[in-house]
């Protein structure tokens, strides 16, 4: 397995390779894997989100424990919904409550996929071929919007809020994402924690599928959906998802402060 960061350079810069014993061997770009020789200690680089998707395809109803839960049938077809570029942040930074909104923020632990090469209309190989890794999410929403207008489900506003989408803290390729479990815990206390083997639709179906309704770019991110033990978040907790083998995203809600004019 390896292991993809993204960092701030002290001079601005954003830099991108794989990290090894301390230090990112830089490369050119995800989409462009080719190391450009330099090598950079990560204690002199600030940490961004490991990818800098154009969007972010975030599925719904996509594990068979809380379809079961829910009483909702199993989709033959990814359900999705596209959260914003800008609601990307990295692991560490704050989520920001909107000023225009007071009510019930939801924290969602998922597994996502890192796009690694253009996909439209992928066959199964194809599909498996452009992952170029994984990485944690976050899906963040404003839960009180979702029904707010009876005649119109608000998903897209409801969950791309700048700051609504927490990503990281790295890509890891050639992860083995059947043998693994993912743990929500909010202030220390856990809250979710399953296996990602009950999805509906593996990484590489996930791919696949979406591609046949939407070209897929690299860095983009597909959120594979989330399992039981989705909960809300107070202002000033902090939600903390981890993975074995990909590491650990950690974001705290915070309340919004009018910016003066």
């Amino acid at each position: 397995m390896d292991t993809w960061m993204r960092f701030m350079s002290s001079d601005g810069e954003v830099v991108f390779g794989r990290v090894e014993g301390g230090y990112l061997h830089e490369y050119e770009s995800l989409d462009q894997p080719v190391p450009t020789g330099a090598v950079l200690s990560t204690r002199a680089l600030t940490p961004l989100a490991p990818c800098a998707p154009g969007k972010i395809v975030a599925l719904w109803n996509n594990f068979h424990a809380l379809a079961a839960k829910l009483d909702k049938p199993v989709p033959a077809h990814p359900l999705f919904l596209l959260k914003p570029a800008g609601s990307v942040i990295g692991s560490g930074e704050p989520i920001r409550r909107p000023l225009s909104y007071a009510g019930k923020i939801v924290y969602e632990g998922e597994l996502g996929i890192v796009i690694g090469r253009r996909c439209r209309d992928a066959s199964a190989e194809e599909a498996a071929e452009s992952i170029f890794g994984y990485t944690l999410v976050n899906d963040v929403t404003a839960a009180d919007l979702l029904n707010e207008n009876p005649h119109f489900p608000q998903w897209c506003r409801a969950k791309g809020f700048d700051t609504f989408c927490c990503m990281g803290p790295a890509i890891v390729s050639g992860f083995n994402w059947r043998a693994a479990r993912l743990v929500t815990t909010l202030d220390g206390v856990e809250r979710q924690n399953y296996p990602l083997a009950d999805m509906v639709f593996s990484p590489a179906e996930q791919v696949r599928l979406i591609s046949q309704d939407i070209t897929l770019e690299p860095g983009d991110v597909i959120a594979c959906g989330t399992s039981i033990g989705v909960g809300s978040i107070k202002d000033g907790a902090t939600v903390t998802i981890t993975i074995d083998g990909i590491g650990t995203l950690s974001n705290t809600l915070t309340v919004a402060c009018e910016v003066a004019i």
